[in-house]
């Protein structure tokens, strides 16, 4: 008998030995991390912004993954960066930054310090800020609506993909315009699909552009669209 109760008390000790060592393990701390970012950027200005004191409202364009890298002229292959360059006006301001990273996604942070520098330091309506983008850019802009849901006005997302529990975090008086092409094989056009069946399920005010035998390019139909820019244009947040 007291040679099985030693064997029972070992075994209790040796137990207790691995509790403790195991929670020997378990250290507690804390580090503060910096991180930084530097963004090579475009700023278009409307012909007239600075012959008058009235603010302008903003638009912020992310590209897609293929103009990403060191060459910031990469931007101006699409989008309203494309359209400056042909000699497009518009009433606003644009803001185009450049995604350092090939294969990185956005820094969404390092994007709103950006968008939050330039709005403060030039005749911005805060009330009309814009977010558009493209493929990852696209995606992105989801990202910012879902981190930051009291800061746009207006959202047109391109050929961009999201999680669809995004949805959930979005703002529900932010007007979305949603673009997608149907063949899309970079992207797959049911991304889009649940994202906007879910967001009209839950009340939201979305639009949604799905072009018949249109692959991943979406965007070139979508930018040439005059009304996209008159409709953002209209939007205003009331806070």
């Amino acid at each position: 008998m007291q040679k099985r109760l030693n064997q029972v008390l070992i075994w209790i000790f040796v137990l207790l030995l691995q509790a403790c060592a195991a929670q020997s393990h378990l250290v507690q701390d804390e580090q503060e991390t910096v991180i930084t970012e530097n963004l090579k950027y475009y700023l278009y200005y409307p012909e007239d912004y600075f012959e008058t004191d009235e603010e302008y409202g903003l638009l912020l364009f992310l590209h897609g993954g293929g103009e990403a890298g060191k060459n910031i002229d990469e931007i101006k292959k699409s989008g309203p960066p494309k359209m400056l360059v042909d000699g497009t006006q518009f009433p606003f301001l644009i803001l185009a930054p450049q995604n350092p990273y090939a294969k990185k996604w956005w820094n969404t942070d390092a994007v709103v310090q950006l968008l939050d520098s330039v709005t403060n330091t030039n005749k911005v309506d805060k009330n009309r800020i814009y977010v558009t983008g493209l493929s990852r850019g696209g995606s992105a802009s989801w990202e910012l609506a879902t981190q930051y849901p009291k800061k746009f006005a207006a959202m047109a997302v391109v050929c961009g993909m999201a999680p669809l529990p995004y949805a959930h975090w979005i703002d529900k008086d932010l007007p979305i315009w949603v673009f997608h092409g149907d063949q899309d094989q970079v992207i797959g056009v049911e991304q889009s699909d649940k994202m906007v069946d879910k967001l009209r399920e839950m009340g939201h005010n979305v639009r949604y552009t799905k072009y018949k035998d249109v692959g991943h390019n979406a965007w070139e139909r979508a930018y040439a669209t005059d009304s996209l820019y008159t409709w953002l244009a209209d939007q205003k947040r009331i806070n």
